[in-house]
């Protein structure tokens, strides 16, 4: 249908040192998983304003932070499955936890906080990922054990202010989000689907126009989305070990390959090398990098008001 993509070999920028390979027994989110007991399981990389890079390690409820020459340490440690993360402008770190709904972590005092648990007194299933709009607020997938026979995952919005609203019901597996440019296209990753949606906001945080912008095959599905500035999508391939560059019109133009595990997983544009991204290859425990031709934009952290 299309030419073949440009193949790119992604290289190991740094991977969780043994000492910090989790040594308890495994915990509940990895039942019924295929992983095992992995000594990590990274997710929602995400830079903050000194250059460090943060990571998420989903089963054991911990926050890594990377320094810029790729040595990990541990950052935070809670009760919680953290999976998306996003840095606010003002530096809070923003969670969507799988188990303990939307979270915050100061990152001076390095506290862990609830910020939404509940959406009109029904209990969030399980979110998943999240996304900052120029003005602050969020969108963040609600994604739980959702699947085909069991749709019942959600997009929601959420104001700075903390008021929730439910804006796509009934979905299966809503996992990855990204906005445009202007900020008037959300993109969401549908992973049990195995297909990448697109739609329009409207002013008050609802969207419209929803329709399928991508459809992908074998892996596991779509799981980090990001753009960068051209507008181009870079949908990391879950079981399948890449991560897919498709031009606004749904193109294939790279496809950068692990040179580890398959269980790629999530993406972040480099801040000093805004060419450069770094990828979570979670099963393995190891943070990727790759040059790409397009540079990525400013995150919402790097942003300013």
């Amino acid at each position: 249908m299309f030419p073949l993509p440009q193949t790119i070999e992604a290289e190991v920028f740094s991977e969780v040192p043994e000492s910090l390979h989790w040594k308890g027994e495994p915990t509940p989110w990895l039942k019924g998983r295929p992983w095992g007991k992995p000594g990590s399981f990274l997710e929602g990389p995400g830079f903050d304003k000194e250059g460090n890079l943060l990571c998420v390690d989903i089963p054991y409820g911990r926050i890594f932070r990377v320094s810029p020459n790729g040595e990990f340490e541990l950052f935070v440690q809670y009760d919680g499955e953290p999976n998306g993360l996003r840095i606010h402008r003002d530096g809070r770190i923003f969670i969507a936890d799988h188990k303990r709904g939307i979270v915050v972590i100061d990152p001076i005092s390095r506290k862990v906080e609830p910020f939404l648990e509940k959406i009109g007194g029904r209990p969030l299933v399980g979110p998943n990922d999240l996304v900052f709009t120029n003005e602050g607020n969020i969108y963040f997938t609600d994604m739980g054990d959702s699947d085909l026979a069991e749709p019942d995952g959600r997009l929601v919005h959420l104001t700075a202010e903390g008021h929730a609203t439910v804006v796509l019901d009934d979905l299966a597996a809503p996992n990855g989000l990204a906005l445009n440019g202007a900020g008037t296209t959300l993109y969401l990753n549908m992973f049990r689907e195995n297909a990448v949606w697109q739609m329009r906001l409207r002013e008050d945080g609802s969207v419209t126009r929803v329709s399928r912008f991508l459809q992908l095959s074998g892996g596991l599905g779509p799981d980090g989305l990001l753009l960068d500035g051209a507008d181009n999508l870079l949908v990391v391939h879950g079981g399948l070990g890449c991560v897919w560059v498709f031009n606004p019109l749904g193109e294939p133009l790279q496809r950068v390959v692990s040179p580890r595990g398959k269980m790629t997983t999530n993406v972040a544009f480099g801040i000093s090398d805004p060419r450069r991204i770094y990828i979570t290859d979670s099963t393995t425990g190891t943070l990727l990098t790759a040059r790409l031709p397009v540079a990525g934009r400013m995150p919402f952290s790097h942003s300013h008001s």
